[in-house]
């Protein structure tokens, strides 16, 4: 489907973006609203649920363990309220959110801390707050924390409406002047100046080209002679039941949450109070298990169902208004760098391309500053945030392959 706005392929445009992703539709957007020429390019039939970035919601948080985000957070809250505003429709659900962690372990106390000096967008007197066990137990009742536990309070926190802010993004930016084509494999990206990007329905031309192809970088990357430790990984969805409707429900409203840091969990669980099914809370493991993006549709591995079965005893344990086995099991794909830091660089070698890649499933609410930093870039611009965090050198594997 060609969206209006499009050029014909004898045009050269002034940019060229593969992946209709949350951070590549971003990117588009800032470029288009600069006033630049943009195609953005996506594999898939729109709407997909291939990648990364469906489905109806996604957790947004001021809190954050590491600075360079927590940084960027104030900006990312303005910038989804100037999509609501300019789209007409809500996104963002404010709840609150409970980092969860035990007292006096050092991934927790990293939260902590960070929250102690970073800037609160909502001004909340509370943001930054951490309750004791009885203090969770009183004020949320379907938490049950453990003795010695304790949870950071983010009055920003709550959820974003993830379908409905990748349609608007998409939206508004053709309304800016882009052309969005779906349906479209990128086949190979020419380097030079201009560059040319060959797809399964033609060839196009541009002076500068973003990607942001998620899970398939890596197969669009290596060509060019760049080797990012990107890794692909399918993780489980888990939908669980409420044992009486409307305890864990958007509209009461219970907070999302995070666990960080506790023995039984050592890569993380975050959940969400029932949004996209009446009734059923979403309650997942920041863990996965690898896979190939085009084969993600088969059987489950052994390592996913052990992911769910620790899910079972969390849930069980910690969340007594929940019935204890899901009741509903989708999947999601994230892309992980070895450090969970996203990749925004130029290409080494070839400087009018620029990566956005490896958001390693904490991505989405970030995505307004993402594509914003992906625009500057492209744009040979000083990056409104230091960049340094997310540089390809600190591969020096990736860099040898492309130099």
């Amino acid at each position: 489907m060609a969206a209006a706005g499009g050029q014909p392929q004898g045009i050269c445009y002034d940019a060229i973006v593969i992946g209709a992703g949350i951070q590549g539709s971003f990117a588009a957007y800032h470029l288009a609203e600069r006033g630049k020429d943009t195609l953005l390019l996506e594999q898939f039939l729109l709407p997909h649920s291939r990648g990364s970035s469906h489905g109806q919601s996604r957790i947004i948080r001021s809190a954050y363990s590491q600075e360079h985000y927590a940084r960027m957070m104030p900006e990312s809250y303005r910038l989804w309220q100037q999509l609501e505003a300019r789209a007409g429709t809500r996104l963002y659900r404010r709840t609150g959110l409970l980092v969860l962690g035990a007292e006096g372990e050092p991934q927790f106390e990293r939260w902590r801390c960070t929250a102690a000096r970073s800037p609160h967008p909502d001004r909340d007197p509370d943001a930054g707050e951490t309750l004791d066990a009885a203090a969770l137990a009183r004020r949320f009742p379907g938490l049950r924390p453990r003795g010695g536990e304790a949870a950071l309070w983010d009055g920003a926190g709550g959820v974003l409406h993830a379908d409905r802010a990748l349609r608007a993004v998409q939206d508004l930016f053709r309304r800016s002047g882009g052309a969005l084509r779906d349906g479209e494999k990128v086949l190979a990206v020419e380097p030079g100046s201009p560059l040319a990007v060959s797809t399964s329905a033609g060839l196009y031309r541009a002076r500068r080209l973003v990607v942001a192809a998620g899970a398939w970088s890596s197969q669009l990357l290596a060509p060019l002679g760049l080797r990012l430790p990107l890794q692909p990984l399918r993780v489980p969805v888990c939908y669980w039941k409420e044992k009486v409707p409307g305890s864990y429900s958007l509209e009461r409203p219970f907070p999302c949450f995070m666990a960080v840091g506790l023995p039984q969990a050592p890569h993380g669980i975050y959940g969400l109070p029932a949004c996209e099914y009446p009734g059923l809370v979403k309650v997942c493991y920041h863990h996965g298990s690898p896979a190939d993006p085009d084969q993600r549709d088969r059987p489950a591995p052994g390592a996913c169902r052990s992911d769910v079965a620790l899910l079972r005893r969390f849930v069980g344990s910690y969340l007594p208004g929940l019935e204890p086995e899901p009741a509903l099991l989708e999947t999601c794909l994230y892309t992980n760098t070895p450090d969970g830091d996203f990749i925004l660089d130029r290409h080494p070698k070839h400087s009018n391309i620029v990566i956005g890649a490896g958001f390693s499933g904490h991505g989405f609410k970030l995505a307004p500053v993402v594509g914003k930093l992906l625009c500057e870039l492209s744009l040979g611009e000083e990056p409104s945030y230091s960049t340094a965090p997310f540089s390809i050198s600190r591969f020096p594997g990736a860099l040898r392959a492309a130099l």
